[in-house]
């Protein structure tokens, strides 16, 4: 019902984005006013409580105030027009104008995104901001008109290590005979293989009744999950080896982007990575939050004396693979890699 709900309020908006002041007519922002402004529709799934959507909003409000009401975002949170990949399908088919979504979600439309899934791209958290914030990534994320979008900015979802009931994961060698739930990747999957685990890809829902039953023995991703996804009930141990820093980003349509003039492609480019910045803030104070509640509430441990470089070393076949499988890879790794 929720599905349906979803696909008929998607096709009324498909019918009402043909009409003036929408994002799916050939408006262009030089013909918009305030009274007839450039609407532009960002549908994602997340609640209206989540940092990310807080940033968003930000985002939303400044594109608003820098454009003197010319171009307006109209945010449709909680999954209101389908799932993640749903919000993708209808964006690059003109019904949305933007959204949110995973990076390596992004491997379907260019093969280069598959990279942010990849393990150990970056050393920890300050070198992935700096490197997601560098000229050269931004580059990158404006090059993908020919695929149908173009990338505004990144919100960062933390680092994600590896969590169990009642075993530290301080080698690659602990995680041999243990069920992990991954997300439903290809990389993610590769990567537990290459690191001796079994993989068991399930929605991030399902997660929670699978630890309590047995169905898996442990699972990972930030320490928010803990609180917020109550995993700290039933696994008392958290080891920060710090696997994966998979970004969130949100795209445009590039239909929509060219009918954007560069002055007020320029403000809405600002208007995002303000909201980025702002995001970390959120963020850090969030993790923060999760750790003391799961330490202190919870009776959960962290475990912060993992070999990292046996992960990597363990992990390297797996990338060297994936640049040799897709060039895009290759490419977007060297880049990165040459950042100062």
């Amino acid at each position: 019902m929720k599905k349906f709900a979803a696909i008929a309020l998607a096709a009324t908006m498909a019918l009402g984005l043909a009409g003036c002041g929408s994002s799916g007519s050939a408006q262009t922002s030089d013909t918009a006013t305030a009274e007839n402004p450039l609407v532009l529709t960002l549908a994602h799934g997340l609640s209206e409580s989540h940092t990310v959507h807080i940033a968003m909003t930000e985002f939303a409000e400044k594109v608003e105030e820098g454009t003197n009401g010319r171009i307006k975002v109209e945010i449709y949170p909680n999954g209101q027009l389908g799932s993640e990949n749903e919000n993708m399908e209808q964006l690059m088919a003109g019904v949305i104008s933007m959204t949110k979504i995973s990076a390596p979600g992004l491997a379907t439309y260019n093969e280069a995104y598959h990279t942010f899934g990849l393990p150990y791209i970056f050393d920890d958290t300050e070198d992935f901001y700096h490197k997601m914030d560098s000229q050269e990534m931004r580059d990158f994320f404006l090059s993908t008109e020919e695929d149908g979008f173009v990338t505004i900015t990144y919100y960062t979802s933390g680092a994600r290590s590896f969590y169990t009931k009642d075993t530290p994961i301080r080698t690659p060698d602990d995680l041999k005979g243990l069920k992990i739930r991954v997300q439903d990747m290809q990389s993610q999957t590769d990567m537990l293989e290459a690191l001796g685990g079994t993989p068991v890809a399930m929605a991030y829902g399902d997660v929670y009744t699978s630890l309590q039953t047995g169905i898996i023995d442990g699972t990972e991703n930030n320490e928010t999950a803990l609180t917020t996804g109550k995993h700290g009930e039933i696994c008392k141990v958290f080891s920060m080896d710090q696997h994966a820093m998979i970004p969130d980003v949100l795209v445009m349509g590039a239909d929509v982007w060219n009918r954007i003039s560069p002055e007020d492609q320029q403000v809405i480019l600002e208007a995002a990575y303000a909201s980025t910045d702002s995001h970390k803030v959120a963020w850090d104070a969030a993790i923060e939050e999760a750790i003391q509640e799961a330490e202190t509430q919870m009776g959960v441990t962290f475990i912060e004396d993992v070999d990292k470089e046996a992960f990597r070393e363990a992990t390297a076949g797996m990338i060297q693979e994936y640049c040799d499988r897709y060039p895009g890879v290759n490419d977007l790794l060297n880049t990165i890699n040459s950042i100062e």
